[in-house]
């Protein structure tokens, strides 16, 4: 059975103004199931929307690629891209949504740089590689507490941490809430009391709901479930901005971004236009509360293939499992790769693991339709009789 998709899209009419002429073109693409781990899968709503709009986006004669950043026909999308973060994740006045550049790396960086100015002492958990290296750049800063680290398991687990271990007096306490190489995800969050709980949620935001009068600070690059890769949302409580080290450049000052409104500099134009069309889908489909149902059945649908099979079996342990990055493996590496290639061949795409993990990583973000993953489910099946 093989479930490589041709799309047939309608004939797309787009008026040129400029030329006085109309392009009429046909589009028939051959769309496989991209299973990437980010860059990752957009909504084909999404696409054919930027598409719709790409050279001239409503009235304005204009792509939004080349609109001025201050100009009266830019300025509605990130003011609407901001205003449908908020109804989506259901944030209070008091929190500042900005749309920044560097990725979450650069965030590993940034959130010390602002934060990590009382005590000069953090706590961080350690679950992951994207938390190691928040716990390397962090390091630079001041005084770090790692409170709990799975490092010595592979980070197959989400740590068992004890509150006796947190610091009352610490600035922050960091987590990464969705490991995306090893497939875990944090079921429950620490209870910091008054210290700002900051979150990297790169891999798992729009599609876990999340209390987020919880959180002090969350940063997540957008590639995965926000929209292109190139912008970075941060969400930040307006108590803890107007900290930022002497030594910070205005340009990662979050004070600064807040009274500039995200354009201190140049932001990613295109990249935030194409992150409304995702808000803007996401609430189509019913919002936080939907997108969370779905992420669970998707990862149900794969995790019962695995558990069901006599050729692979899943890495991460079982009550940690992540909704959004599935990964597995088999006795050796040849028979992954047989299956990576089989997979190709069926317009599955982008399954291999991470190169610290070897075996099958499936990224199963939001866009990513049931049917692909019914699709990889079904494979599973199917090739283990060949094995």
């Amino acid at each position: 059975m093989i479930f490589l998709r041709q799309t047939a899209y309608r004939s797309i009419i787009v008026g040129v103004s400029y030329t006085h002429r109309t392009i009429r073109e046909a589009i028939f693409v051959k769309r496989v199931y991209n299973f990437s781990a980010g860059p990752g899968v957009i909504s084909e709503e999404v696409l054919l929307s930027a598409q719709k709009d790409l050279l001239c986006y409503g009235n304005s004669g204009m792509s939004v690629m080349e609109m001025s950043h201050r100009s009266s026909d830019y300025t509605p999308i990130i003011e609407r891209a901001e205003a449908l973060l908020r109804e989506i994740l259901g944030l209070s006045d008091s929190y500042k949504v900005l749309f920044l550049q560097g990725g979450a790396s650069l965030q590993f960086a940034q959130v010390p740089m602002n934060l990590l100015t009382g005590s000069g002492s953090a706590d961080y958990i350690d679950s992951g590689i994207f938390a190691k290296k928040a716990l390397d750049e962090v390091r630079k800063y001041g005084k770090i507490n790692v409170v709990a680290s799975s490092a010595a398991e592979n980070y197959t687990r989400i740590p068992d941490w004890n509150e006796k271990d947190f610091d009352p007096h610490a600035d922050y306490f960091h987590i990464t809430t969705n490991n995306t190489i090893y497939g875990t995800r944090f079921s429950t969050l620490p209870e910091v009391g008054n210290v700002p709980l900051v979150a990297d949620m790169s891999s798992n935001i729009l599609a876990e709901e999340y209390d987020f009068s919880k959180f002090g600070l969350v940063y997540a690059g957008a590639q995965k479930n926000l929209g292109p890769s190139g912008v970075t949302v941060v969400i930040i409580r307006e108590d803890l901005l107007g900290k930022a080290m002497d030594i910070t450049p205005s340009v990662l000052n979050y004070t600064t971004m807040v009274k500039e409104g995200s354009m201190y500099n140049t932001p990613t134009t295109f990249g935030i236009y194409i992150a409304m069309l995702t808000f803007e889908w996401v609430l189509k489909q019913g919002g936080l509360s939907a997108m969370s149902q779905l992420a669970k059945k998707r990862a149900q649908i794969l995790y019962d293939a695995i558990d069901a099979s006599t050729v692979f079996k899943g890495v991460a342990r079982k009550e940690d499992r992540s909704f959004m990055n599935v990964t597995f493996l088999s006795s050796n590496e040849e028979i992954d790769n047989r299956f990576v290639s089989k997979a190709k061949k069926e317009g599955i795409v982008n399954i291999k693991g991470h190169r610290s993990v070897g075996g099958i990583r499936a990224s199963i973000y939001n866009a990513m339709p049931v049917e692909g993953v019914l699709a990889l489910a079904d494979l599973i099946k199917r090739f283990e009789k060949n094995v």
